[in-house]
């Protein structure tokens, strides 16, 4: 079955799951609200929402006979987030899943007693969406997707497969707080590895656009795409391009740029995170208070690699870095 069609038969059969709960008599429906910050054909989408399907199922809760997913997917877009939070809501859930900052922040807005667990939010603390991550407090939990002493990782893997790179591009969103931390954290380790960052905002393509043919002009860049909505959904395509077009060796939050030509990827199981929140979601439902439920980093990390793109660079790959890989793209 095609991605595409899979994705729309999940979505399309919300209509359908209301008239399935009531031939199961004695069943009491929930509904779930579920906020994404990507697209419906989004490449990461089947994984994701398969995830959270499949943890809700091994929990208990049945498509169509005791739950109903109603889905809106806001593709990195804060004004479409807060539009979508605001549908979602209005159907009454019984709890909402919100996916990145954006729509968790959405969605936090305009609710204070429908429960709310978030997953993929980079710093949950400093954006303001929880207390402490011991003791969230009031309406929501969830599951934050970074931990900022990873930026050191992602520059000795950056320099393990191109040893040669002394510069690098670090694309961020300047207009969200957890980014800023995020380069800020890259910025105090670029010393040590002996490396000078620059930061690529993304607020639009044509900053982007100039921002990296002015760094490509001088010798030895390579670029670290962060986890942020614009840099994986909205922008992806561009940035994938441009750092093909200028030949930089790029390791990227996000898996997915792989396949399609990004050199290397370091992050999070993002499926991961979905199948735990669908745990969260369950224990919620059954009666815990998401304020009482700490809120949980990543557990499971991926490195992929392409060796076709590496190839194209001129790099050769270390057989230790391959020895380590999750997944290898040849």
């Amino acid at each position: 079955m095609r991605r595409r069609d899979f994705i729309k038969g999940i979505v399309g059969s919300a209509t359908a799951w209301p008239l399935v709960a009531r031939a199961q008599q004695g069943e009491h429906m929930r509904r779930i609200g579920v906020l994404m910050n990507i697209g419906a054909d989004d490449p990461e989408a089947p994984a994701l929402v398969g995830a959270f399907s499949q943890g809700l199922a091994e929990a208990g809760w049945i498509i169509g006979r005791n739950a109903r997913i109603d889905y809106r997917w806001y593709q990195g877009n804060p004004e479409a987030a807060r539009a979508y939070a605001a549908e979602l809501l209005a159907l009454t859930p019984d709890i909402i899943l919100a996916s990145a900052t954006p729509g968790t922040m959405a969605v936090k807005q305009l609710t204070r007693t429908i429960p709310i667990v978030f997953a993929i939010v980079a710093d949950p603390v400093g954006s303001g969406i929880v207390d402490s991550l011991a003791r969230p407090g009031g309406n929501i939990t969830g599951f934050m997707n970074y931990d900022f002493s990873f930026g050191g990782k992602y520059l000795d893997l950056l320099k393990e497969i191109a040893p040669h790179v002394t510069r690098v591009a670090v694309f961020r969103d300047d207009t969200n707080t957890a980014s800023v931390a995020i380069f800020s954290a890259i910025q105090a380790m670029a010393t040590s590895a002996g490396l000078q960052v620059t930061p690529v905002n993304v607020r639009n393509s044509d900053e982007i656009a100039s921002a990296v043919e002015a760094f490509a002009h001088s010798p030895n860049g390579g670029a670290l795409v962060t986890g942020t909505a614009l840099n994986n959904t909205v922008h992806r395509d561009l940035i994938l391009k441009l750092i093909a077009r200028y030949k930089l060796p790029a390791i990227y939050n996000d898996r997915f740029s792989v396949p399609d030509g990004g050199l290397i990827s370091y992050g999070p199981d993002l499926a991961d995170q979905f199948r735990r929140a669908a745990g969260y979601v369950d224990r919620i439902l059954k009666g815990e208070k998401p304020g009482d439920l700490p809120v949980q980093a990543p557990t499971k990390y991926e490195l992929v690699i392409n060796l076709k793109t590496a190839k194209a660079l001129g790099l050769t790959v270390p057989q230790s870095l391959l020895a380590r890989a999750d997944e290898v793209i040849e």
